[in-house]
């Protein structure tokens, strides 16, 4: 794994999360039939140790990015194994955590060390890139797309999150600007501590939310007003919550990393308050760190962090580098 100058102060508060005790306050869900987990394809390469995932809507192609080097895979529909799409240190490029997928059949990248580039998914070519604005410690994590074409990421040392609005886009290149700051709104923490991770956009366009991963807390940021609060949660929490993955109806799916965990939650209309409706805790997840839904399946990913990969101390070597298809979540 390289990280640059700008993301060195992750790799302790990083350990600390991934390292912690993994004991997330989660309810049981009620009963119901047992989601299935098996693999939906592999991942080539030895160290892959991927991140982020995103899907195609347009053609059902399913990108997934390597943290430890930057690599962007793709798995055509039917495919039972990734090809390399973008290879490692593309652009400079160091890691690749949020993927997205916008209604263009563009792919944005986000490189934890730098800021987010965007691809186009037929020739594999750059189309624009915005960087963090300093030097100042940052980790740019996640991202999120609105329906007017809007980027929201966050910034899981900062406590901020970027926008990148279309016409940005359009212009091609300059730094991320700041858009909302949660500095003050995440729970007090060591310095350095990691905090907002997985962000999701409302389908209508009126929200976003975003995960604290430390505290397990969950924010919503009104995009109409600017407002800022916290969901209220009932039934469990967000601790180790990673990627987020939002439904029409107001379903959330939450990827929690080192407890093995998935959960299922409802939202209010509103986007204010959430309840927990299912639980599944498998060690066949592999340390889980985002999704991605269609109906009747949900796509994991399977980083294997402890084997070899940001977590410390390691417990063994990976196994092959997959992604994984669970049913019924």
């Amino acid at each position: 794994m390289r990280l640059s100058s700008k993301a060195l102060p992750l790799a302790a508060a990083l350990a600390t999360i991934l390292t912690s005790a993994a004991t997330p306050a989660l309810a049981a869900a009620p009963a119901a039939s047992a989601p299935r987990v098996s693999t939906a394809f592999t991942l080539p390469g030895g160290k892959v140790y991927p991140e982020g995932i995103a899907e195609d809507a347009r053609t059902g192609t399913v990108y997934v990015g390597s943290y430890a080097d930057g690599s962007v895979y793709r798995a055509r529909p039917g495919q039972g194994a990734a090809e390399v799409f973008l290879p490692a240190g593309t652009d400079g490029r160091h890691t690749a955590n949020g993927l997205s997928v916008d209604a263009h059949g563009r792919l944005w990248v986000t490189d934890s060390t730098k800021g987010v580039a965007v691809y186009d998914t037929r020739s594999g070519a750059r189309l624009a890139h915005f960087d963090t604005p300093d030097d100042a410690p940052s980790f740019v994590n996640d991202l999120a797309l609105t329906p007017d074409g809007t980027a929201y990421l966050t910034d899981s040392l900062r406590a901020v999150v970027y926008r990148v609005t279309p016409a940005r886009l359009a212009a091609g290149s300059g730094p991320l600007e700041p858009a909302y700051d949660l500095s003050g709104r995440v729970a007090p923490g060591p310095p350095g501590s990691v905090t907002l991770n997985g962000i999701v956009a409302d389908p209508a366009g009126r929200f976003l939310l975003t995960v604290d991963m430390t505290a397990g807390d969950l924010h919503r940021i009104d995009l109409r007003t600017g407002a800022l609060s916290r969901v209220t949660l009932s039934g469990g929490d967000l601790k180790h919550g990673d990627g987020l993955q939002l439904s029409p109806g107001g379903v959330l799916r939450v990827a929690h990393n080192t407890t093995d965990t998935l959960t299922r939650w409802q939202l209010t209309p509103d986007g204010t308050r959430a309840r927990l409706t299912r639980t599944l805790t498998d060690p066949d997840l592999q340390i889980p760190t985002t999704l991605t839904h269609t109906p009747g399946r949900t796509l994991v990913v399977r980083s294997q962090f402890d084997k070899g990969g940001p977590m410390t101390p390691s417990t063994g070597t990976p196994t092959t580098f997959t992604v994984a298809s669970v049913r019924g979540l």
